[in-house]
């Protein structure tokens, strides 16, 4: 398909579409190539969410341990994409607070011990890791959605000193022990206040596409050393906040939830109104529902009620962790998929969390590569998430099955008409190179717009392919390859899709 080059010095080189048909016949005269403005209606291209998990605790995936330099860093990110990339993967949702502390130049809390070992020191030579992966992500054209705990303080796996800044020092009085963590009590106002400020600094200050909670919010349960379940320790919020009021104090727990989701949402929205938030709830919302399903009660025991959240369209996509196996009765994947696409009434997107990290500990790579052929049989299903990216580098053989068999031609991510239905007006471009055979085109936005994204197309011996690419004035050097048709279609940061411009090949 020729070299792809991107330049950010052509805007002089452009040319509106109008220019273009003036000098058209110029070129036919000369008796070179000759491409025209064509009414061929290209087909349209894959529209499927394809994520991948990036998670930071305790080293899980990036970085691959503590203290490793910048440029390993770095090279472990980088790697990280360009395997995403190659698998025609188009978005990264990448952990940047573990636990109350930041995997970029947070204003609230300190620098994770991740990173360098020791919680409040920054990388050195200083660099932002957030800031840097947002920037390789987007050049590769994938999605950074940045993954927050909302309320974990304090992970089990930290060794090194706590530093000043930390919550658990700076603002004790939000913070409880329980069981090997710390946690942010979400009963109390003032952490809603809290957590809220330290996603918001991220979608202020970051050019990130997405925000994500995953399936923390009241803990998972823990047990003293006789084995009994450990209630947690809200006695204190309880009396101040819940006590004496109409709701019990389970149904208290999830209004807290409840009422922070909401006011995540709309305050995201207030901010960046194109940055999608999304949260991946247990994968159950409760036994029994449907009938067959048995297992851990999320609605009960983490106060979560993902289901509310999707009636009320209090976020752009719900990710449910869906670990389970196709044939697993009690916790089948496509009863449960189902049932999540039976709740969304609103629309919203449902992107299920797929187990890939289960193929070669118990599972074959069949079973990924059916769940995801199952989502896409499933009526509003439009996408999944991988956990994590992990089962997915090195000699994988769940990757080669996905890159032959299931992520032949590149995706976009799923448009969100809820939050924008304006397309972009049609591109303008350039055609040079048609006298010497040499082939380019230069892409431009609409007037008025900025491209997030350019979908190229191009039909030859009557195959269609597709290309995405980086927004921007990108150059498009296609040198001796010659299609049939060149369709090219602006993207916005929503999703919407332009008017294809084509141009046939007239021999």
């Amino acid at each position: 398909m020729g070299d792809l080059r991107h330049e950010d010095n052509v805007m002089n080189a452009t040319k509106s579409l109008s220019g273009l048909l003036a000098i058209l016949p110029l070129l036919a005269a000369a008796g070179s190539l000759v491409y025209e403005p064509s009414s061929i209606i290209p087909p349209p291209p894959v529209r499927e969410f394809r994520g991948a998990w990036v998670a930071t605790v305790n080293n899980t995936v990036w970085p691959s341990k503590k203290g490793l330099s910048m440029a390993e860093q770095k090279a472990e990110l980088l790697a990280i994409l360009d395997r995403a990339a190659q698998l025609k993967l188009n978005a990264i949702i990448f952990q940047v607070r573990p636990a109350c502390d930041a995997l970029y130049a947070s204003r609230f809390e300190p620098w994770s011990e991740y990173l360098t070992g020791t919680m409040g020191k920054p990388p050195q030579p200083f660099y932002d890791p957030l800031a840097f992966v947002i920037q390789e992500a987007h050049k590769r054209g994938l999605e950074l959605h940045a993954w927050f705990n909302p309320y974990r303080a304090l992970h089990p796996s930290a060794q090194s000193p706590v530093a000043s800044n930390h919550v658990s020092r700076a603002r004790p009085n939000l913070v409880r022990k329980y069981g090997s963590y710390l946690w942010l009590d979400p009963g109390e106002r003032e952490v809603q206040e809290y957590s809220l400020s330290v996603v918001l600094d991220v979608v202020r200050r970051y050019d990130v596409d997405g925000v994500h909670f995953d399936d923390y919010f009241y803990p998972y349960t823990e047990k003293d050393k006789s084995g009994r379940e450990l209630d947690f320790p809200d006695e204190a919020s309880w009396a101040r906040f819940g006590a004496g009021g109409k709701l019990s104090r389970e149904d208290w727990r999830r209004e807290n939830v409840n009422a922070f989701v909401r006011r995540v949402y709309e305050s995201v929205k207030a901010e960046k109104p194109w940055v999608k938030f999304g949260i991946s709830p247990f994968g159950l919302w409760r036994p029994g529902y449907p009938a067959q399903i048995q297992g851990y009660d999320a609605f009960s025991k983490l106060y979560a009620d993902a289901r509310k959240w999707l009636a009320n369209g209090w976020l752009d996509y719900c990710a449910p962790q869906l670990y389970w196996a196709i044939d697993s009765k009690e916790q089948s994947f496509p009863v449960l998929l189902k049932w999540w696409a039976e709740q969304n009434v609103k629309g919203r997107h449902l992107w299920p969390g797929i187990k890939s990290a289960n193929v070669g500990n118990g599972w074959s790579a069949d079973e990924i590569v059916n769940q995801v052929r199952v989502a896409r049989k499933q009526p509003g299903v439009t996408g999944h998430i991988h956990f994590s990216i992990k089962s997915l580098t090195g000699n994988s053989p769940l990757a080669d099955r996905l890159q032959n068999e299931v992520y032949t031609q590149p995706a976009l991510v799923p448009a969100s008409p809820w939050l924008s239905s304006n397309a972009p007006g049609r591109p303008s471009f350039f055609i040079s190179g048609l006298k010497s055979r040499d082939l380019k085109f230069v892409c431009r936005s609409a007037e008025g717009s900025q491209a997030w994204l350019w979908v190229i197309q191009t039909k030859s011996g009557g195959e269609w392919k597709t290309e995405i690419l980086r927004g921007g004035t990108v150059v498009r050097v296609f040198g001796d390859f010659h299609p049939e048709v060149i369709a090219v279609t602006q993207i916005d940061r929503f999703g919407n899709a332009s008017q294809p411009v084509v141009f046939e090949r007239r021999d």
